[in-house]
């Protein structure tokens, strides 16, 4: 296993099984229970991730299927991740819940296994191992979070969120270009209250914008998990104060976040 990507899928490993805990004791019943995703359950939820192991899993074992598997979803438009809940919906949530954990572990394997400096295919620009295991564990603890949301528990944050938080801080300029808007001419200064009380910095210290809050708050900000009024962040600058309200972390299109005064952690 390359040595810097070893930590990484550590944290992976970790924010799997606090999920796949809270999974484990879920009666077939509860696997029903409507997320704060419309139109979504907790089988969905769990659905998605496991698909998408399997994708991930293809991009770096054979690129020719994920290929295949790529023209497939985008042939069915923006919106193919609905269309892989529905592929599933007729499965129980135990066989959801095995299906995922064997999908994680083969990938978590697989990672571990690519060499250094491979780039993988994905739907976008493709991604180094260390990348694709970052968008994994985002991913997961998103989607983590519409469970325990639906199930009313809350999380304890965990430094975990150091990985999602600087990915919400790389993609600021995609968050603009996605929705066709021009991207900020200079950096944000992004500084956050991580969960142990110490700092995450990004960007120059003598920034025009800057946005400070706690690292929770802003991993569900650019999750699209919760309505930037609902969270304890705040903008200073004109290009700041639009990151709040535009911020998208994932591949695809323009999300439609979540609406004010929704559900806190």
């Amino acid at each position: 296993m390359a040595a810097d990507i070893g930590p990484l899928l550590a944290d992976l490993a970790a924010e799997t099984e606090e999920l796949t805990a809270a999974l484990r004791g879920l009666d077939e019943p509860d696997w029903l229970t409507p997320t704060p995703a419309a139109g979504w359950d907790i089988k969905d939820q769990v659905s998605h991730l496991a698909y998408f192991d399997d994708v991930t899993t293809l991009a770096a074992t054979d690129p020719d299927r994920f290929d295949i598997e790529v023209k497939k979803l985008t042939g069915l438009g923006e919106d193919f991740a609905a269309h892989v809940a529905l592929w599933y919906r007729d499965r129980s949530g135990s066989k959801l819940l095995t299906w995922f954990e064997q999908a994680r572990g083969t990938l978590l394997d697989t990672l571990g296994a690519v060499e250094p400096g491979t780039k993988l295919p994905w739907f976008g620009p493709p991604m180094s191992a260390p990348s694709s295991a970052t968008a994994r564990l985002m991913e997961t603890w998103a989607h983590g979070q519409d469970v325990a949301d639906a199930l009313g528990v809350r999380r304890e944050p965990t430094a975990r969120l150091r990985h999602i938080a600087h990915l919400g801080v790389a993609t600021v300029r995609w968050s603009f270009v996605v929705r066709q808007l021009p991207p900020p001419d200079s950096p944000i200064r992004i500084s956050l209250t991580a969960p142990d009380g110490s700092l995450w910095q990004w960007g120059p210290p003598d920034a025009a914008d800057v946005i400070t809050g706690p690292a929770l708050d802003f991993c569900l900000l650019v999750t699209q998990r919760r309505h930037h009024a609902d969270l304890g962040l705040r903008a200073t600058g004109a290009t700041a104060a639009r990151f709040l309200e535009i911020a998208q972390v994932f591949a695809g299109p323009p999300g439609p976040g979540r609406p004010p005064g929704g559900q806190h952690p």
